[in-house]
């Protein structure tokens, strides 16, 4: 299906995307500035293998806007942006991302950016090389992001069983963790300390052997992890996994993770809501990377982990009690908090008629 972008752009209320495309090294890209009403925008660059183009465009366009709910909802004094990078054979990916980095620098602080699928440290290294408006990899930048939105994972958990349960009770609990990558694996980590039986699924057979190694967990084929009978469904992958067929296999309790735009559509969010299992909205329970990203470049300095989770746990915690009293779907709640402050955001910045 074609996007038409102008169209999608007004009904989103983005401020501006751009197409990009560099001879020399192959790349074709988009990134999304949806909001800078109160701060720069921030996003993450993703890399991936998308079928076509328009594809990765309305992947940009859907990333972009949940990262401005996600800085309303964590208070963050910033809007939401992303850049998609087009995995495709032939680009010289160290000069690609060396041109993203002068692309970035050109837009002088209207969009900072950073880690996400298909980049990490080393392609944030060749970005570093042309802008200062990037998450540093190194001791010079914020940390190692991963870390604070397994925390706020972790958090989110805790605050959905004790809504659910009126109490964590970690030893008897069964979470199902989808994907051990960077955040997959420090959340298995987290919640292993903690005493829980927790079943690991990842489509890299050597990455998901290696976690069982260390961690002693059980592994669940990739194929048949939603199966499973679970208290918590942790999904921390790639999006878009539940849709009308998913949603009904699942056998769990709760699905809380750390993967962004997890719903394929909003009224899956509500078809779970009818099933009786909680879902706590992705763009609420995986904030910590944000908000670490966000206090450092923005204010300067390096906001605890530890904190980073209490206040994830915070907002989960009020969401759902929110959600509970209006008989209504968390995701329902959130969505229209975050819109109404993104309104509020922009009516404030508007500039009074002479």
């Amino acid at each position: 299906m074609e996007t038409r972008i102008l169209a999608a752009m007004a009904r989103d209320g983005f401020e501006r995307v751009l197409a990009i495309h560099d001879r020399r090294s192959r790349l074709r890209a988009f990134l999304g500035v949806h909001d800078t009403s109160v701060g720069p925008a921030l996003g993450g660059i993703r890399r991936w293998a998308y079928l076509e183009e328009n594809q990765a465009l309305r992947d940009c366009l859907r990333l972009a806007l949940a990262m401005s709910r996600k800085c309303c909802l964590a208070d963050v004094a910033a809007g939401g942006g992303k850049l998609v990078l087009i995995d495709a054979p032939g680009v010289d990916w160290e000069r690609a991302y060396a041109y993203v980095g002068r692309v970035v620098q050109s837009l002088g602080g209207l969009f900072y950016t950073g880690p996400d699928v298909g980049t990490g440290e080393r392609e944030l290294e060749w970005v570093a090389r042309a802008t200062e408006f990037v998450t540093h990899p190194g001791p010079s930048g914020p940390g190692r992001l991963s870390d604070a939105t397994a925390e706020g994972v972790f958090a989110g958990i805790a605050a959905a069983l004790r809504h659910v349960d009126g109490e964590e009770d970690w030893p008897r609990r069964r979470v199902v963790v989808q994907g051990l990558g960077a955040v997959g694996l420090r959340l298995a980590r987290r919640l292993v300390e903690r005493g829980v039986s927790v079943v690991a699924a990842d489509v890299d057979g050597g990455k998901a052997e290696a976690a069982r190694r260390e961690l002693a967990i059980e592994l669940a084929d990739p194929s048949r992890e939603l199966d499973l009978s679970c208290d918590v469904f942790a999904p921390c992958a790639l999006g878009g996994i539940l849709h009308d067929l998913t949603v009904e296999r699942l056998a769990c309790r709760i699905v809380a993770g750390g993967a962004n735009n997890v719903l394929v559509r909003t009224e899956h969010a509500l078809r779970l809501f009818e099933r009786g299992i909680l879902y706590v909205p992705d763009f609420v329970i995986n904030a910590g990377a944000l908000v670490r990203g966000a206090t450092f470049h923005l204010d300067g300095r390096r906001e605890p982990i530890e904190r980073i989770g209490e206040r994830i746990g915070r907002t989960t915690s009020e969401l759902l009690r929110r959600a509970s009293e209006a008989g209504e779907a968390p995701e329902t709640v959130a969505l229209r908090e975050a819109d109404r402050r993104i309104t509020e955001r922009r009516r404030e910045d508007e500039p009074a008629l002479s």
